[in-house]
């Protein structure tokens, strides 16, 4: 069951972003609103991804907000 863990990943890649209104909550940075997509992985082999979209901070990379992608 251990080896298991170390066969699956995800990787979170950013398609698409633009500016937004406000700042980090954290920081202070600005914040973008970015279209995401979130990729499962075992070995390497995608078998599962989730598209979707979120306001994130441009200078620490927080999440700020998510949400369903309506497409």
């Amino acid at each position: 069951m251990v080896f298991f863990c170390f066969l699956v990943d995800q990787k979170r890649m950013v398609r698409n972003s633009k500016p937004a209104a406000g700042i980090c909550s954290r920081c202070g940075g600005c914040a973008s609103v970015a279209d995401m997509e979130t990729a499962t992985r075992f070995c390497y082999v995608p078998i599962y991804r989730k598209s979707w979209r979120a306001i994130i901070c441009t200078f620490c990379g927080a999440l700020l907000k998510s949400y369903r992608h309506v497409c």
